[in-house]
């Protein structure tokens, strides 16, 4: 049975540095069995990779590979706070924002992108609880922002 970090590179994609915290917090915090992550924005390599509104500036289609990106981020947190994934045993809660025009309702499919590579990477561990949240704008005008809590042993 492959690693969750084996599933990582057979999904063709590499854990990044976790990103340096915009503000005074942490990337991660475990309390018990439970590793909450800081909200995650689409940075690649330091850089945020999309800026605007989603069904504005931003496709809804992109904005789901942007999910994708900070679920990945996330991901990064939560390692560099276990050591390895495979001490997840649960995906138990994923909130996506998505910074939105006033007609775009379509969030939910949006986080999907979070949701799906969860997913990929874990399994039916990756099956999970989830909000998926409208915003007028997120921090440095990110489309999209994701935070995962999950259950560890």
């Amino acid at each position: 049975m492959a690693t969750p970090e084996e599933r990582i590179e057979e999904l063709g994609l590499a854990l990044p540095e976790v990103p340096a915290p915009a503000g005074v917090y942490v990337p991660a915090v475990r309390t018990g069995d439970l590793v909450y992550t800081s909200g995650q924005v689409p940075l690649v390599e330091g850089r945020l990779s999309d800026t605007g509104k989603v069904g504005a500036e931003v496709a809804p289609e992109r904005a789901k590979e942007l999910a994708g990106v900070c679920a990945l981020n996330a991901i990064a947190a939560v390692k560099a706070e276990i050591g390895e994934l495979s001490r997840v045993r649960r995906v138990v809660k994923v909130v996506g924002f998505v910074a939105s025009d006033p007609s775009f309702t379509g969030q939910a499919q949006v986080v999907n992108g979070a949701s799906e590579l969860l997913g990929a990477v874990f399994g039916d561990a990756g099956s999970h609880a989830r909000s998926a949240v409208g915003m007028a704008v997120l921090p440095l005008d990110a489309p999209v922002e994701v935070e995962i809590i999950v259950e560890v042993g």
